[in-house]
């Protein structure tokens, strides 16, 4: 399973990876936009979008892009590992 996280802090990129392979996913983790961001969304089960730390551009184009495709999307004011964590549990069950 894969997990396109939007948002977030750039030092907690490493634990949301971490956090994300303990549920058996591949996470790809746009903190900032950046080029080519557009074609490396691809089409993941899980979009989260932490939106306190996101541009409304960046939701607007990562919504824009996974529009259509049969997935799931979880929005989080918060951009913490437990927020990260309530979602996967939400989503994929406990680790």
């Amino acid at each position: 399973m894969s997990v396109v996280i939007v948002g977030g802090n750039e030092c907690m990129v490493r634990q949301y990876k971490d956090l994300c392979a303990e549920y058996k996913c591949r996470a790809k983790v746009f903190c900032k936009m950046r080029d080519g961001m557009k074609s490396q969304i691809g089409r993941p089960d899980l979009l989260v979008l932490f939106t306190n730390t996101t541009s409304h551009k960046m939701v607007r184009l990562a919504l824009s892009e996974t529009k259509g495709h049969n997935m799931k999307i979880a929005r989080s004011h918060s951009s913490s590992l437990s927020a990260l964590k309530g979602i996967l549990d939400e989503h994929y069950g406990m680790a």
